[in-house]
């Protein structure tokens, strides 16, 4: 594919986002990361960057700065500019915590990190991608939601916005995020994919019916890995997750669910608690930092390997991620599943 132009990536982490809008035909020529892991894997997989990472804290980081790293000279503009910013209090189980559902976070001032470099940098076209609690109508979410909406329109841009699921467009997971694509003023103003795939999600139907999800069992057919250290779920737990079937969670070992020996109250976990992925669906959001009995586990009875959650958020399987096994799961955890962000980035206008 001809490439389209420059992009420019902010909070990249691992480089999900920035593996769909190349695929999608840009080039990403600058990226910045402050977490050592996530920027060396980045330099270790995308052999556009024009300079290395940069790998400070963005809140210290001129954009000027940003745009010399990309190769750009004074006064160029790059067509792209792409990041999902950490919005920690406004993710769902941020909520859980009583000093972040009051907004005191200090990584909610990161979405303004965002619109500033958009005002600064002038791209052509941008993306960004953050937790669609986000949209949450409460007094954290909506106060920053409308506030980002309206950066983006002083900043000079059209956009498009929605709360899209990774499943509804062929990833194998079920994974809702939000996303916001612009254009500058006077430019065709973008629209966000439909869906390809379609399928039941938390008990309605989403997406395309003319074709059905891809399911984990499909996304790791004849997929072989080796076993990993500490795959064998242990514990005061462990041990009750082979009686647990497929796409089942701690639910299935409660009276209410007609267990004859029940070891758990009605709702006294959390959903993700004991849950098991079933292979004839996609998988349900995988987690960043899970705790020793959050899932999903595999069918099998483990733990996932990093071959399997490359496969579930449709990373290549030649993909190299940096660090200690903690640091893989937090970085593929944190991803935009590729496929789902080359469809989104297609979709900008050329």
């Amino acid at each position: 594919m001809t490439a389209r132009g420059v992009a420019v990536s902010l909070f990249s982490g691992a480089g999900g986002l920035d593996l769909g809008v190349e695929a999608a035909g840009y080039l990403v020529r600058a990226a910045v990361e402050r977490d050592a892991d996530a920027a060396d894997t980045m330099e270790k997989n995308f052999r556009h960057l024009a300079a290395p990472v940069i790998r400070r804290d963005i809140l210290d980081v001129p954009t000027r700065e940003i745009l010399r790293a990309a190769g750009l000279r004074p006064g160029a503009r790059p067509e792209l500019l792409v990041g999902g910013p950490p919005c920690t209090p406004f993710s769902k189980s941020g909520f859980w915590l009583d000093w972040k559902r009051t907004g005191l976070d200090p990584d909610a001032s990161l979405l303004q990190v965002y619109t500033r470099v958009l005002a600064e940098a002038r791209p052509r076209h941008f993306v960004l991608e953050n937790v669609y609690a986000l949209t949450y109508r409460n007094q954290a979410s909506r106060p920053a939601y409308e506030r980002l909406l309206r950066e983006v329109a002083d900043a000079g841009y059209t956009f498009d916005a929605a709360v899209l699921n990774a499943a509804d467009y062929g990833v194998p997971q079920s994974r809702p995020r939000l996303f916001v694509i612009g254009a500058r003023r006077g430019e065709p103003r973008p629209v966000l994919p439909p869906p390809s795939h379609g399928g039941s999600w938390e008990r309605r139907e989403t997406g395309n019916p003319a074709r059905r999800h891809v399911s984990a069992g499909e996304a790791l057919a004849g997929l072989v890995c080796d076993p990993e250290p500490q795959e064998a779920v242990g514990g005061r737990w462990g041990h009750l997750l082979p009686s647990i079937p497929p796409g089942g969670n701690y639910l299935y070992l409660t009276a209410e669910r007609g267990h004859p020996d029940p070891v758990f109250r009605w709702r006294s976990r959390y959903w993700s608690f004991l849950l098991k992925l079933d292979p004839d669906r996609p998988s349900p959001t995988i987690q960043a930092q899970p705790g020793p009995y959050v899932g999903p586990f595999h069918w099998e009875n483990r733990r996932l390997r990093v071959g399997e959650l490359k496969r579930l958020f449709t990373f290549p399987d030649g993909f190299e991620l940096a660090g200690r096994r903690s640091s893989v799961q937090a970085q593929i955890g944190n991803s935009v599943p590729p496929l789902l962000a080359q469809q989104v980035a297609t979709a900008l206008v050329t």
